[in-house]
């Protein structure tokens, strides 16, 4: 059994929630770069062009890449050789969320309650996804989602007699009726299978994959090139002004669902498709 102590975990945290909110990932600037050359719309390139300097400025200054740094969302793989000694894992994550948002002065934008709408002035609680793996270490990974994103979350119970054509159908519609408003470019999230909670994990944990890596099945790899295909053709567009760059990427996740259902969740991430992961 191999111990992790709990302010190991907070410090781990802390780190990666400036890191994530400051520094885009490296494959997502090379797609950035990369649709900055190949828009064909002036317009969308000169907004590209922007983007490009708004997280090279931002990287540079250890500045928020935008202003809107998101609610804390953390995906702990637990593994089961390890004891948290000193405290809980919960309690950890948050107190690493809070200190994170606080020394890295990053916007805190939590309200303790859905309806009353109070602040909780430190951006916790985190929403934490904890997952038991093999092993006798941690891996940590905080992904802050804003909310014009996360707001533009589909989910739909399909016909389970749905074809992958009209799997695809519902994945472009989705991205069609968001429009602008995720700030294209996008990455797409797409859950399918399992059951509505399921589907919604899938979606959330597929913005988690390298944008240069595809995905291991052939299947789901053509399914991927061919909805972003379907989903540049829409013309929305960077910023939702029109041209041929309205994704970076389709990402797919798949369950094995009920014979009686299909759900499908689509989740948007914007162009500051942010996520840093540490292993202790």
């Amino acid at each position: 059994m191999r111990e992790i102590s709990y302010e190991s975990i907070v410090e781990a945290v802390r780190d990666l929630c400036i890191q994530a909110c400051c520094a885009l990932p490296g494959d997502v600037q090379a797609a950035l770069c990369a649709a900055c050359d190949a828009e064909r719309s002036p317009v969308g390139r000169g907004i590209l062009g922007d983007i490009v300097e708004n997280y090279t400025f931002a990287g540079e200054r250890h500045l928020p890449i935008c202003q809107d740094t998101g609610m804390a969302v953390v995906f702990a793989d637990l593994g089961q050789e390890v004891h948290i000694t000193g405290g809980l894992l919960a309690d950890a994550v948050n107190e690493g969320v809070a200190r994170g948002y606080t020394e890295g002065f990053l916007r805190k934008s939590i309200v303790g309650d859905p309806l009353r709408r109070v602040n909780t002035e430190d951006n916790t609680p985190a929403v934490l996804h904890l997952r038991l793996v093999e092993g006798d270490k941690l891996r940590l990974t905080v992904a802050p989602k804003g909310a014009g994103s996360e707001n533009m979350t589909t989910l739909r119970m399909l016909k389970p007699s749905c074809t992958r054509e009209q799997v695809e159908a519902a994945i472009v519609e989705a991205v069609s009726e968001a429009g602008s408003n995720p700030c294209p470019p996008v990455v797409v999230g797409v859950g399918l299978g399992g059951n509505a909670e399921q589907a919604a994990m899938l979606a959330k944990r597929a913005l988690l994959r390298s944008l240069e890596e595809e995905h291991p099945d052939p299947f789901y790899a053509d399914m991927e090139r061919s909805v972003l295909e379907q989903v540049n053709a829409l013309g929305i567009g960077p910023q939702g002004l029109g041209g041929t760059t309205t994704a970076l990427a389709v990402h797919v996740l798949t369950a094995p669902t009920h014979i009686a259902q299909m759900p499908l969740c689509v989740n948007l991430c914007c162009h500051v498709c942010r996520h840093a992961d540490r292993v202790l």
